[in-house]
């Protein structure tokens, strides 16, 4: 795919999120002017990919155990014999953290009988099976076998060591492989890490973490958060503070895919205009923003400025004071935009200076019509401070609501609302897919080509990984050093 030329496709008419963030009185960032827009095929998407049995059944074999995965923040592993379990679809890893700091990720299966070695995070000297107790040490080599006497194909009563997937790090993150010939994280993220590079997301720490249950397929869920067009339905009450269907959408290469929203700026939808006090005060009125000014006050913009720039130096006041760093040099859009970046198949970062949005979407085991959307929201460790404790995962089931965590720290009324309306129309989007006469979806040319990226490279991999014959239990034998 060549990314080198921009494509034209059909825009909203209007002002371009280009034209607003050149307005920017601190200057704007080099990345967000740029245009990298791929050139695909408008083409239907067949509904059974959302699913079937058999095509979730390929994305098992070709697409998961080929890519990289982010298994966990490296902040939930911090001492030696810290262990994680990390679970995506069938597959089952230990994230390890050796005695000399390092990582490693071991596949959760007994090499007698297969019973999962962990069910549960926690500290491990060793991985002894409940099942018949043959352990293994911490570094994955062998170390007993009560019953080494009728085990003659291991000699000596000596056992191979547990498969290991890759592993590598990045902004605080760990990732994993099953694929040893895979590519490297750091040229599959390449383009996000070097953008990234001024929002420091190592030195942060896990405020919120939540697993919510979806009732939609992992590409349903995900497609949702990839693009900003359905505000003007799924969510009305942002539309006054927040430039939908005239968002950027493009994508540096075929792994990272990108999304800029313009907030303070109107939809231009929107049939009678707002003033910039009212743009910026309708925000505050949804409570979206976990942190902000005392709302019985409200801000108004000062007259000749924008309800953009004045958001902007609000918060720059307020990460100032909750952080203790200096934010002078940031821009408004990296303060008040929405700028998300994806990387393929199943991440979401939002670059920004203040609190981090992170999204994964995982499928859940046999089952194509539920995923596991998690949630993380990241704040900076405050200067001179130690590093808080990531906070604990909490589990939101298929029938329960983000109202019901509302109140929990990284969460606001505003945003669980948010999150609810997507979810509840995802599931009705999962019953349409099935219910389709035709058994196709049309996605539109620019809005929805990062969704279309998307199912390209799913292609891609699935065919990739039938030609070469692509087999898990051999690729992941290679033994691997430690990251």
């Amino acid at each position: 795919m060549d990314t080198n030329e921009e494509v034209t496709l059909k825009r909203f008419p209007g002002l371009t999120y280009d034209e607003i963030i050149r307005q920017d009185t601190c200057g704007t960032p080099t990345h967000l002017l740029e245009k990298r827009v791929p050139d695909l095929p408008i083409i239907p998407v067949e509904t059974r990919r959302y699913f079937c049995a058999d095509f979730a059944a390929m994305e098992r074999r070709y697409l998961w155990p080929r890519v990289w995965q982010m298994a966990c923040r490296s902040e939930e592993i911090p001492k030696s014999g810290d262990t994680l379990v990390y679970e995506l679809d069938d597959l089952s890893f230990l994230i390890a953290r050796q005695a000399d700091g390092s990582l490693r990720a071991f596949f959760n299966s007994c090499l007698h009988r297969g019973r999962k070695l962990m069910t549960s995070n926690g500290r491990r000297s060793e991985f002894r099976c409940p099942f018949h107790g043959l352990s293994w040490n911490a570094d994955g080599t062998f170390k007993d076998n009560p019953i080494a006497w009728d085990f003659p194909q291991w000699e000596d009563g000596q056992g191979p060591s547990l498969p290991e997937a890759k592993v590598a790090q990045w902004g605080g993150f760990v990732f994993l492989n099953c694929d040893h010939n895979s590519p490297p994280l750091e040229k599959v993220i390449a383009p996000l890490a070097d953008d990234f590079e001024r929002y420091d997301y190592e030195d942060h720490f896990i405020e919120m973490h939540i697993e919510k249950v979806v009732g939609a397929n992992w590409k349903t869920v995900a497609e949702a958060f990839m693009e900003s067009h359905h505000a003007l339905t799924t969510h009305p009450q942002i539309t006054s503070y927040l430039a939908d269907v005239n968002s950027q959408y493009d994508a540096p290469s075929d792994w990272v895919t990108r999304q800029f929203s313009a907030g303070m700026v109107s939809s231009p939808t929107l049939r009678t205009p707002l003033s910039e006090t009212e743009i910026l005060q309708s925000m505050f009125a949804t409570g979206t923003r976990v942190s902000e000014p005392d709302r019985n006050s409200m801000p108004t913009v000062p007259e000749g400025s924008t309800a953009w720039a004045t958001m902007a130096e609000i918060s720059r006041g307020m990460l100032a004071n909750d952080t203790g760093y200096d934010y002078s040099d940031a821009s408004d859009a990296e303060l008040v935009d929405s700028i998300l970046y994806n990387v393929f198949p199943h991440m979401s970062f939002w670059a920004t200076y203040g609190p981090k949005l992170t999204y994964r979407w995982r499928p859940m085991p046999s089952n194509p019509d539920q995923s596991i959307m998690d949630i993380y929201r990241l704040k900076r460790v405050p200067k001179g401070q130690e590093r808080p404790a990531p906070t604990k995962p909490h589990r939101v089931e298929l029938d329960q609501s983000m109202g019901e965590y509302a109140t929990i720290a990284g969460m606001s009324p505003g945003l669980a609302n948010i999150f609810d309306q997507d979810f509840s129309n995802l599931a009705q989007v999962q019953a349409g897919l099935k219910a389709s006469a035709s058994g196709t979806i049309n996605f539109t040319g620019y809005s929805e080509l990062r969704l279309r990226l998307l199912h390209t490279m799913i292609d891609r991999m699935v065919e990739d990984g039938q030609s070469t014959g692509f087999i898990l239990q051999k690729a992941c034998q290679t033994s691997q050093v430690a990251c």
